[in-house]
């Protein structure tokens, strides 16, 4: 049968394709080779990160797999074969920063048997367990101490789960989020990991039936504040290694930001928790300093004197509205925008601030209407949930693909992963793509096609120029001031320590972030790449952090390194769909995750397809309520034979049944 979209993997901006063909009542298509969602977006227990690990340095070469595809497609038709290895990632290192032999027998807590290849559990249609109720401040549920302000909190958001094929199944059961309610339950949390490759089905438990609170589950204990931090080895994080989530790539969503409005808009928001970050650092002189944000910060620092606090504010205001004086900056367009700071009588220590930790753009190649700009952006998401511009996603940033691909299989989407796909079918007279074939020899006709650009061969990729990320993830203790234990999401900006270097973007994610276990921190440390991942970022991890195992006392205030891996990611955002060689007009090629610490590229990478595909329809508009449904009366007769539901006697019924036909009912408190 002909379907109106075909999706060929799993990563953000095809989830968001995906969920919003779904809406907007078209038939959609979403397979991918991989065994869990998200592609290179995705998150991984430590167990299943291991496994990623090891199928990424192994070199295989596939090219003398059957193609006897070849011989399905006609004379009139040509095939567009796609590629069957992920090239990607690269120069991929992992070390171990304690004892490895002892974690040898050691098996994983919670783990259940792996599943047979062919129990996907994509097509399983089985409904999760009980509702979890979470706050809510303008449809963003926060799962944090701080009470969301400027915004107001809306209670009595609920998340729910559809009764039908539903991809958040795999790698992160709402079950598990729902078993966080105390110490007993908490500990069945790393159950709801992401998937690891290979290992089928992630297990869920549904233990607990409080609501989660997962920033007061892990309040700093006051009467252990003055004792070392707990030692943690190799085999307790194998153990423990359903509690981490670990992302493959690092990025946080402004408040403000273009994500955030599209989860309110589409209601996807309904489908995640998220924790604000608590902290913007900066790296000056070889120490970590915490940098002012909002105006209450300014006047309470004690690091800045009356003096810089008056031109910073000064500068701030100055920048919330600099469109409306373009005498101020006219000058200096040509400039960097370190140039220009150094023209506004700015301290060097406020200049470092403003640069790398509020703006957060290059010293080098940042103009100075970039810097304005993304000195306004930091500035107007300040307040809307906290105190800094950031939120993070419980249990990592792999959750937002899978919510959008949960809303498309609501309305009616189709999932299968394990399912790789040959060609693309080439229809010589009209010059468009026609059909899929996939590894089981089926053709697949649609309309449209959506693939991720590491699908695509190195004959189509012949004059695409990449770009490379690099990215570490060293887990151990706390990046902080000073030694502590109190829950806190991080942000820090290392300047280049050597002239020709970049910038290195550190995150820092406790334990409430459902992305780590007790007593760790899982740190990222992300730059765009001159060299291999490890030399890029080596001296900075060296600067930050204590390597040697053998020195215990050592420099308390320099977290231990427990475990790191390494890895190069290829950038393809910059890269226009003209570059590609021979591509019909009905194929289009997403990017992976680009190199910026918020998510708009992949937004508006994915409204502007849904857009060139579906011109009069809406992007992503939110479900109706199912107050709004108005049913067939022949539809409705045999539900209500026997029953009263009608709105004066029972609403709260009605609400239920309604829900219970795959329609999200919210109840208000």
């Amino acid at each position: 049968s002909t379907l109106a979209t075909a999706c060929v993997i799993s990563g953000l901006p095809e989830s968001i394709i995906a969920a919003a063909c779904a809406r907007s009542g078209q038939r959609v298509l979403h397979v991918d080779s991989r065994n869990y969602y998200g592609g290179n977006w995705a998150s991984f227990s430590f167990s299943g990160l291991l496994s990623w690990i090891k199928e990424n340095q192994q070199k295989t070469d596939l090219s003398d797999e059957c193609e006897d595809w070849r011989k399905l497609i006609l004379e009139d038709e040509e095939a567009i074969p796609l590629s069957s290895k992920d090239k990607t990632i690269q120069h991929v290192e992992d070390f171990c920063f304690g004892d490895q032999d002892s974690a040898e027998g050691v098996e994983e807590a919670g783990a259940l048997p792996k599943l047979p290849v062919f129990g996907a559990p994509a097509a399983q249609g089985e409904s999760p367990g009980p509702e979890k109720e979470s706050p809510a401040a303008e449809g963003i549920p926060l799962a944090s101490q701080e009470s969301p302000a400027a915004e107001g909190a809306s209670p009595g958001s609920e998340k729910e789960n559809p009764a039908v094929e539903s991809p958040g199944e795999e790698p992160q059961s709402p079950e598990a989020e729902q078993a966080l309610g105390s110490d007993a339950a908490r500990a069945a949390a790393g159950d709801g990991a992401g998937a690891a490759p290979g290992s089928g089905a992630a297990p869920s438990t549904a233990a607990g039936d409080s609501a989660p609170q997962p920033a007061k589950t892990e309040a700093a204990p006051s009467e252990n504040a003055a004792q070392e931090p707990k030692k943690i080895t190799y085999s307790q994080i194998v153990r423990e290694g359903r509690r981490f989530n670990i992302d493959l790539v690092s990025k946080l969503l402004y408040s403000r930001g273009l994500l955030i409005d599209l989860l309110i808009k589409s209601n996807v928001s309904r489908y995640a928790e998220f924790k604000n970050a608590t902290r913007v650092l900066a790296f000056r002189e070889g120490r970590v300093e915490q940098v002012p944000c909002s105006r209450a910060d300014v006047f309470n620092s004690r690091q800045l004197t009356m003096v810089e606090k008056r031109m910073l504010m000064k500068f701030l205001t100055f920048c919330l509205d600099y469109e409306q004086h373009p005498e101020e900056y006219q000058a200096y367009e040509s400039s960097t925008f370190a140039q220009f700071l150094q023209t506004r009588k700015l301290t060097p220590s406020l200049q470092h601030f403003i640069l790398h930790s509020i703006a957060m753009v290059s010293e080098t190649e940042s103009s100075t209407l970039q810097g304005l700009q993304a000195t306004k952006k930091f500035l107007q998401c300040l307040g809307r949930y906290g105190n800094t511009p950031f939120l993070f996603p419980l249990y990592g940033q792999g959750e937002i693909p899978q919510c959008f691909c949960r809303l498309c299989a609501v309305f009616g989407g189709i999932y299968c992963l394990r399912h790789a796909v040959c060609c693309l079918v080439l229809d010589r007279a009209s010059g468009r793509c026609k059909a899929i074939v996939d590894h089981f020899g089926q053709r697949i006709s649609a309309n449209y096609f959506i693939v991720e650009d590491s699908y695509l061969s190195e004959s189509t990729c012949t004059n695409v120029c990449y770009r490379m990320v690099v990215v570490a993830h060293p887990a151990g203790s706390v990046l902080s001031l000073k030694l502590c234990f109190c829950a806190q999401v991080s942000v820090l900006t290392v300047p280049p320590l050597e002239p020709g270097t970049a910038a290195v973007r550190v995150i820092e994610l406790c334990s409430s972030t459902m992305t780590c276990m007790k007593d760790t921190y899982l740190v990222h440390l992300t730059c765009p790449s001159a060299k291999t991942a490890r030399e890029d970022l080596e001296p900075v991890v060296q600067k930050l952090f204590n390597l040697n195992t053998e020195t215990e006392n050592e420099e308390l205030e320099k977290p231990r390194v427990l475990w790191a891996v390494y890895f190069n990611m290829r950038d393809s955002s910059g890269v226009e769909k003209s570059s590609y060689s021979g591509l019909p007009t009905n194929v289009y090629v997403c990017s992976g995750p680009d190199s910026a610490l918020g998510n708009d590229c992949a937004v508006k990478q994915a409204e502007t397809i849904f857009r060139e595909m579906f011109p009069a329809e809406e992007f992503c508009p939110p479900p109706p309520n199912p107050e709004d449904i108005i049913y067939d009366e022949d539809e409705i007769e045999p539900e209500e034979s026997g029953l009263n539901n009608s709105p004066e006697t029972k609403p709260e019924t009605s609400a239920e049944e309604n829900s219970s036909e795959g329609v999200s009912e919210h109840p208000q408190f």
